[in-house]
């Protein structure tokens, strides 16, 4: 079995808390010596800019402590399979999972390749069986970021009040939302351009962010992922129509997306995304 066993895993943190912005851009020498990491840190392309390599080791800072000990240590009991494999986690020298503001994870082969999209969705539906059966976890009633707006907005857990950003497209697409009776579960909510080929190995799935929704919705934001910003074929929303409920899994899928620039504007943060982009993908959408 991909998983071994189905406990909950046991949380570094008691409580979740964020992280104070003391936190430095940088891993400074206390941090790359709590992961054990010798080599001096250089900074990786992607990951929003914070992510860093010393020798074999991965670092980057960690928003909410208490999901980034949940994810170390639920992947600590995910086996690796023909079909997937998962980013190692490397505690810190006082066994916990977060050391000052910081996480850390072996260096994994291989390369994102957002255009090899099939390969993604498939990567994700066997991530996501390995999780099946896992408790929701506790954090997720403190997060509180753009993307969990954005989320909680989609799902119908927070009002569209109007005067939202974007808030032409986010209308059709509440009208379209219909009820859905399908089983939540631990997913990854940001797969597109997190899944590794490395020539010989199955793909590897890093940077979990945690949402306790369908399966199938995790792909369905890939999906739009894929259509909204690399080109993808029309064709691709298709793809997994045999799956229940899959229109209203793309519909919410988008929402997310899309809810997200409010809940950056409502964050002070800058909204870098046009709703030109989107304008397609909702009219494709709403069509089917």
């Amino acid at each position: 079995m991909p998983v071994r066993g189905r406990r909950e895993p046991r949380a570094a943190c008691p409580v979740p808390v964020y992280i104070a912005a003391v936190v430095h851009e940088f891993p400074t020498p206390e941090v790359l010596a709590a992961f054990g990491a010798r080599a001096k840190a250089v900074p990786l392309p992607g990951g929003q800019g914070r992510t860093w390599r010393a020798g074999e080791i991965v670092l980057k800072p960690c928003g909410l402590a208490a999901e980034a000990a949940w994810v170390a240590e639920t992947l600590t009991q995910v086996s690796d399979t023909t079909r997937f494999r998962v980013a190692r986690p490397v505690r810190a020298a006082d066994g916990l999972w977060v050391a000052y503001g910081w996480q850390a994870w072996w260096l994994t082969p291989g390369n994102p390749d957002a255009r090899r999209w099939d390969e993604v969705l498939a990567a994700g539906e066997a991530f996501h069986e390995a999780l099946a059966g896992l408790a929701r976890p506790r954090f997720l009633d403190h997060r509180d970021d753009p993307w969990t707006y954005g989320d909680r907005l989609a799902w119908e857990e927070l009002p569209l009040q109007g005067g939202e950003v974007m808030a032409e497209l986010l209308e059709p697409l509440a009208l379209a939302r219909r009820p859905v009776e399908l089983p939540p579960q631990a997913v990854h909510g940001d797969l597109l351009g997190n899944v590794m080929f490395a020539d010989g190995l199955a793909p590897a799935v890093i940077d979990w962010p945690v949402y306790y929704r369908p399966a199938s919705w995790a792909l369905a934001v890939a999906v739009i992922d894929a259509l909204t910003w690399h080109g993808a074929p029309a064709a691709l929303a298709a793809r997994r129509a045999d799956r229940p409920e899959w229109n209203q899994m793309l519909i919410r899928a988008l929402m997310y997306r899309i809810a997200t620039n409010e809940g950056c504007r409502r964050a002070g943060m800058p909204v870098r995304e046009r709703a030109d982009s989107y304008r397609p993908v909702v009219d494709l959408v709403l069509r089917r």
